[in-house]
């Protein structure tokens, strides 16, 4: 009895010692979530409810930022619309088309290496620089796509200078510099855990290749789909830089997305506090749809060996 006495409190220090050395290994990561994270996320909470100016000392107005944003701001429902449009816009076809350069590349053709290598290449191309790229591309007079349409008897449109086209040219540059990329990785990674022997059974069965996929594909890769969704509604709700560089939100606001209106408010116009009241707004809305789709991911991800109640 005492050996196991002793056996039980040596087992249990060990314990305590592992535990200790596992904070102490993660120790730099907690004080920089703590300092650099959840910090100030805290204190832009109490910024929010306040009127500040930099230059002054805060002024606690309650919940006066949050009034002003969903009954005086008309640039905010501007915003919220634009943002959830190019969104909509963006992950749809993003997905749609990351799923397909997929398939495609999980053929075994001759020549997949290098087509994924170059499907690969625009999401290592630098924001900046491809909406540089881009904005001589689509340039009205001297821009190589406008030119090539003239060539075929086309006058091509304004683009980024239109205020109707400026939308579908900023989904253009997305589309280009996202299908091919991470996406595109992920759902091959998908593909390949696919087990062959359930296409083998499908084929006996006499199912053609729109059944295999539709029965057999599309099911197993709903996980791999869902979670490229989540993270492309969140990719596509911050978008910044590519309407901050190419449109300044223009033209007439055609570009005008969220995160670009809490960076004007904020630093253009100096006011933090109402800048700290829209940042939270977009927290709740982005926690509101992540969560909407994790409730709704129950009735059509398939999780193979889950049981459905």
């Amino acid at each position: 009895m005492a050996q196991r006495q002793l056996a039980a409190r040596r087992a249990g220090g060990l314990r305590r010692r592992e535990a200790i050395m596992g904070f102490l290994f993660i120790s730099p990561w907690i004080v920089g979530f703590l300092v650099f994270a959840l910090g100030p996320m805290v204190y832009s909470l109490y910024l929010s409810l306040t009127q500040y100016a930099i230059v002054r000392d805060p002024v606690f107005i309650g919940v006066g930022n949050y009034v002003t944003a969903f009954t005086k701001d008309r640039l905010f429902w501007l915003a919220l619309e634009k943002t959830a449009y190019y969104a909509t816009v963006a992950v749809t076809l993003g997905v749609t088309g990351s799923l397909l350069l997929a398939l495609l590349l999980d053929q075994g053709l001759r020549g997949t290496y290098l087509l994924r290598t170059f499907f690969f290449m625009p999401s290592l191309t630098p924001v900046v620089a491809s909406v540089l790229i881009w904005g001589w591309i689509l340039h009205p007079q001297l821009g190589a796509l406008n030119y090539l349409l003239r060539q075929v008897g086309i006058k091509g449109p304004g683009w980024l200078a239109s205020a109707e086209w400026a939308m579908p040219a900023l989904l253009i540059m997305a589309i280009w510099g996202s299908v091919g990329g991470g996406r595109m990785v992920i759902f091959i990674a998908g593909l390949q855990g696919i087990p062959q022997e359930l296409y083998e059974a499908a084929h006996i069965d006499g199912a053609g290749v729109w059944h295999r996929f539709r029965h057999v594909t599309l099911p197993l890769l709903t996980p791999t789909v869902f979670f490229n969704m989540v993270l492309g509604i969140i990719g596509a709700f911050s978008v910044f830089t590519v309407a901050y560089v190419g449109t300044r939100g223009g033209p007439v606001n055609a570009t005008y997305f969220y995160v670009l209106h809490i960076y004007n408010r904020g630093f253009a116009d100096s006011e933090m506090g109402y800048a700290s009241a829209l940042a939270w707004v977009f927290f709740v809305i982005i926690l509101s749809l992540t969560g909407i789709q994790f409730w709704l991911q129950r009735h059509w991800v398939y999780y193979e060996g889950a049981q459905r109640k």
